[in-house]
């Protein structure tokens, strides 16, 4: 088995346990709905990239009906997606919440270079790091502001606009 067959199968176990540990049993329809949402955002972005010529994957899973990373787009990143959404500051300062952004994109994108730089998982073609954590940035970005639409923020009984 070569190193990135392992990087990866080990990613997934790790991704499994971490939502097996940081998700709440009563959040599981939160989770699930932030999951599904995130992958729709992470799919097609990330079939643009490959399809751009922007960055590409020589070792994945599914290389025949696929080039982009099935693993990263569709399982790792919405789930990781899932544990910053659950676990987001609510009601901390706009530092605080600007700090954790910055802490799970920085994280992310050090995995990513870390991977470009020495495995086959990921390679940069017309792409850079700068590009990755902006996307990242944004894309958890959207995925809250979703999250918070779609759960946190709720009209009472009078129709008035209450966050629980």
């Amino acid at each position: 088995m070569s190193k990135e067959v392992i990087i990866l199968a080990s990613a997934w176990i790790i991704t499994i346990v971490m939502l097996i540990i940081f998700v709440p049993r009563k959040k599981l329809r939160e989770a699930q709905v932030i999951f599904l949402f995130k992958q729709l955002i992470t799919w097609l972005f990330g079939l643009t990239v490959v399809q751009y010529k922007l960055i590409e994957y020589p070792v994945r899973a599914f290389s025949y009906a696929n080039r982009t990373s099935f693993s990263f787009e569709y399982f790792i990143y919405p789930a990781i997606c899932v544990v910053f959404n659950l676990h987001y500051p609510e009601g901390k300062s706009k530092v605080r919440q600007f700090m954790y952004y910055f802490y799970f994109c920085t994280a992310m994108t050090i995995f990513e270079v870390l991977s470009e730089k020495y495995t086959d998982i990921i390679n940069y073609l017309n792409w850079n790091w700068p590009l990755t954590w902006l996307t990242l940035f944004i894309t958890f970005y959207i995925s809250r502001k979703y999250y918070t639409w779609f759960f946190v923020i709720k009209p009472d009984n009078h129709g008035k606009i209450i966050e629980e």
